[in-house]
C-alpha cells in the first residue's frame, strides 16, 4: 500500500530550507512526500530533495501579515489534503509557534497519524507529542522530530542542508562575492548605506560584488550596488539564486533566506546577525561562517520585527572593514 506523508512548515523560505534533513528522513519511509508551504516558502520547498509535491496555503496563525481566518478557506484546505490521500503528517514549527491549530485541520481532513513538537497538551490532536531542547540548530531540531515520528536519514546522508541538482546555468565571471542587503524582517537588515560602503570596500579588496534581492527590492539593490557592484535585484528565481550562490566565493547577508540557501549549496557565509533571535538556532548551518553583530545588544531575544533600539546598534557596530576581513577569513577556511 502506498504511504503518503505530509510535511508542513508554513513560514518563510529560509525556514523551509532548514527542513531539508527532516524531509530526506521522511522520504526514506514514505512513498510520496507532500510539503505544505506558505506562498513565501513554496519555491524553497520545490528545491528540497525528497519532496514529490508542494501544496501552497497561507496560514492565518503563522503568516507575519496574517489574513483573517476564513472558514471556507479552511474547508478548502481540508478538502485538498483529503483528496491527496495523506496517511500521516509531520508538523514542523518554530519554537514560538503552536502546531495544534494545523493538527486540528489535518485531523478533520482524515490524517490518521500526526507528529509535532508541542509544549501544550494536545489531547487527541497528536499521536506523537515530542519535546526537545530548543537551543539546537533548527535543522537538528527538525530532524529530531522526524526521528521521534519514526523516520531517519538514509545511510551516508550527513544531515546538512541541500537543494535539488542540477541547478539552472548562470553566467557570471568569477571570482565574485554576493551581497544580499534585504531581509524579510527589517530588524535583521544591515542599513543600506553600510551595505553600499561594503560594496566599495570589497571592490577595493579585489572582489567582484553581485548585489541580489527580490522583485520588490530593486530600489534597494540599485542603491547598494552603486557604480561598482553588479545589480541583480529582481533578476533571479530562487533556483537561479541557488546557482549564483553555488558559484560564489562567499555571501554577505543578514539572518534571512539567502543565508540558508547559501548553506544548502555549501557556500561560506558572512552573517550579519541581529540577535533578536538566537544565533545558536538560526545561524547558517554546516558551512564556514563568520558571525558579525553585537550578540549582547539590548534587542537580544526580543523577536522584534522592527528594531526596538534607536540607532540599530547590534548591526551598526559592524564596519565595511569588518566585512572584508570576514570574507577573507571564510574563503580561506
Amino acid at each position: 500500500m502506498s504511504r503518503t506523508v505530509l510535511v508542513a512548515r508554513l513560514d518563510n523560505a529560509g525556514d523551509v530550507l532548514l527542513q531539508g534533513p527532516l524531509v530526506r528522513a521522511v522520504a526514506t519511509g514514505a512513498d510520496r512526500v507532500v510539503f505544505l508551504a506558505s506562498p513565501q516558502g513554496t519555491a524553497a520547498a520545490e528545491l528540497l530533495p525528497g519532496v514529490d509535491e508542494v501544496l501552497t496555503w497561507r496560514c492565518p496563525w503563522i503568516d507575519g501579515d496574517p489574513p483573517p481566518v476564513d472558514p471556507a478557506d479552511l474547508a478548502a484546505l481540508t478538502d485538498r489534503v483529503r483528496a491527496l490521500g495523506v496517511d500521516e503528517a509531520v508538523i514542523s514549527t518554530s519554537f514560538h509557534q503552536s502546531p495544534l491549530p494545523l493538527a486540528l485541520v489535518l485531523r478533520l481532513a482524515g490524517v490518521a497519524r500526526l507528529s509535532a513538537i508541542s509544549v501544550d497538551y494536545p489531547g487527541s490532536l497528536l499521536d506523537v507529542r515530542y519535546d526537545v531542547d530548543d537551543d539546537l540548530p533548527e535543522p537538528e531540531r527538525a530532524l529530531s522530530l522526524a526521528r521521534a515520528a519514526g523516520f531517519d536519514l538514509p545511510a551516508g546522508d550527513d544531515g546538512r542542508l541541500a537543494v535539488r541538482r542540477p541547478l539552472p546555468p548562470v553566467e557570471q565571471p568569477g571570482p565574485y562575492v554576493v551581497l544580499h542587503p534585504g531581509a524579510s524582517v527589517p530588524a535583521r537588515a544591515w542599513p543600506a548605506q553600510r551595505c553600499a560602503e561594503a560594496v566599495e570596500a570589497l571592490s577595493d579588496a579585489g572582489w567582484r560584488v553581485l548585489v541580489t534581492g527580490g522583485p520588490g527590492e530593486r530600489e534597494l539593490t540599485a542603491t547598494v550596488a552603486g557604480t561598482r557592484g553588479v545589480d541583480l535585484g529582481g533578476a533571479t528565481t530562487l533556483a537561479e539564486m541557488a546557482a549564483l550562490l553555488d558559484g560564489a566565493a562567499a555571501i554577505v547577508v543578514g539572518n534571512t533566506g539567502p543565508a540558508h540557501l547559501a548553506a544548502a549549496v555549501g557556500t561560506p557565509v558572512v552573517s550579519l546577525f541581529s540577535p533578536v533571535v538566537p544565533a545558536v538556532r538560526w545561524a547558517p548551518y554546516g558551512v564556514p561562517t563568520v558571525l558579525l553583530g553585537d550578540q549582547s545588544a539590548p534587542c537580544r531575544d526580543t523577536r522584534a520585527r522592527e528594531c526596538p533600539v534607536p540607532g540599530h546598534p547590534c548591526l551598526m557596530s559592524v564596519s565595511p572593514a569588518d566585512v572584508v576581513a570576514a570574507v577573507e577569513k571564510v574563503v580561506t577556511a
